[in-house]
């Protein structure tokens, strides 16, 4: 992850839409790296003005995206490949990149991420950290649960994580919307 901060001024952002099992996905792209990943409604996105010109799926770094996500929803991809710029606060890539290690199919608590920090008492941050990731599915913040194992909050929705979590843990009836 790139964690150096970039003047806006001097970025060139594209963005292309997939349709996905879960809904249609607008994928971002600064400098031709995937900076975003965003699901329709989904809390913290940012305004489509942002997102720079619509290109087609087949330019910049989208067709490996779409690639690497087609074999993630065909179950066939547990562990994603593509570079990133993740743009956001010290604390909150340090975040992200442990989401990244999230065993596929597995599930960490708020708790246990914090741990994994070395910052204990931290896991309400982390939970507002990982709330704002900008590429979920590939940083896989739908694996973060509560500490009793309830399906608290999740930027695209509670349903849309279950479904993702039942997917990862064995349901390959996928759904559609």
């Amino acid at each position: 992850m790139n964690s150096t901060q970039y003047d806006r001024n001097d970025q060139h952002k594209q963005h292309a839409v997939v349709d996905s099992p879960y809904g249609p996905l607008t994928l971002v792209a600064t400098d031709g790296v995937l900076s975003g990943m965003y699901m329709e409604g989904q809390r913290h996105r940012p305004a489509e003005e942002s997102f720079g010109e619509r290109v087609a799926v087949s330019e910049g770094p989208f067709p490996e995206v779409v690639r690497q996500l087609e074999e993630y929803f065909a179950g066939r991809l547990t562990e994603f490949d593509l570079p990133l710029r993740l743009e956001g606060t010290e604390f909150q890539r340090s975040v992200w990149a442990q989401l990244q290690r999230i065993p596929y199919g597995e599930t960490w608590s708020y708790g246990e991420l914090a741990e994994r920090l070395g910052k204990p008492n931290a896991s309400r941050a982390v939970g507002l950290a990982n709330g704002k990731n900008p590429v979920g599915i590939i940083v896989p913040c739908h694996r973060v649960i509560g500490a009793s194992g309830s399906m608290t909050g999740y930027g695209g929705g509670v349903e849309r994580k279950e479904r993702l979590l039942a997917f990862e843990a064995g349901e390959r009836t996928l759904p559609t919307g």
